[in-house]
């Protein structure tokens, strides 16, 4: 059988550029770029699902020191017509108008839906969605609000976007272990989440990131929940085609 010559839709997340150190960071975001180039002459659109940056936060006048490397990359695909779709993650909320504005991207910060090929998506980050997590909803809320971001715009950026490193660094520290686990449908907050949307409106995919950990779980016989994994471990993105959507992992190192 003949291959498609159709153009792909392809999706990421959880790059966490930054993390655990400038030097590892930098081989990933080499890595990633590496990956851009793979996949643009077959690119209709680009999703990067969110956490692209371990943390981000713009002040007025200043924005966080790196990750040239994968704007410049980023800015060259919606520079040539590619569509290229970013979403706040929790790590980087605090993306304003700078990257819109000097990438050319499509900002979102909530779940769109999307028609691709004939099928319905709801794509996302995924971050506090789907019932518990109390704790960490109060203090997304907290940390969207204008006043939160007011208060630490006062802040000098030496100070500010270093202590933000530190917290940001130690969170993926305590919780890295349970990343790589599935939990069961009945403990994990997004497949929860993805059945009961299901009620009120058909998706044929639901693609989320957040949880760390790449999945394909069916929550309908024609229904699936995609989580996208990460780029720390497994290095995962999706690919939509006319014949499907696949889970890939890139080959580090491939040019």
């Amino acid at each position: 059988m003949q291959e498609s010559t159709s153009k792909k839709i392809y999706f990421a997340s959880d790059f966490h550029l930054g993390s655990p150190n400038y030097e590892k960071s930098l081989i990933r975001e080499k890595e990633i770029c590496a990956w851009m180039d793979s996949i643009r002459s077959s690119c209709k659109e680009l999703y990067l699902v969110g956490d692209i940056f371990d943390f981000w936060f713009e002040y007025k006048h200043a924005i966080p020191k790196g990750f040239v490397r994968l704007q410049g990359k980023i800015a060259s695909f919606t520079d040539s017509g590619i569509p290229v779709h970013i979403f706040t993650g929790n790590h980087d909320m605090w993306i304003f108008d700078y990257i819109p504005k000097e990438l050319g991207v499509e900002l979102h910060r909530k779940p769109i839906e999307k028609t691709f090929f004939g099928k319905a998506f709801l794509i996302g980050h995924g971050d506090g969605l789907g019932p518990g997590d109390l704790k960490y909803k109060f203090l997304k809320k907290f940390f969207d609000s204008k006043i939160c971001q007011w208060m630490f715009a006062r802040i000098h950026p030496n100070f500010g976007i270093g202590l933000a490193n530190y917290s940001s660094h130690s969170s993926r520290k305590s919780t890295g272990s349970s990343e790589d686990k599935y939990f069961g449908d009945d403990k994990e907050f997004l497949v929860q989440f993805c059945k009961e949307k299901i009620k009120e409106k058909h998706y044929d995919y639901f693609i989320f990131g957040h949880r760390h950990l790449p999945l394909e779980i069916d929550i309908t016989k024609d229904s699936k929940y995609i989580n996208l994994g990460d780029w720390l471990k497994f290095f995962t993105y999706g690919e939509l085609s006319e014949e499907g959507f696949s889970l890939k992992t890139w080959k580090l190192g491939k040019k």
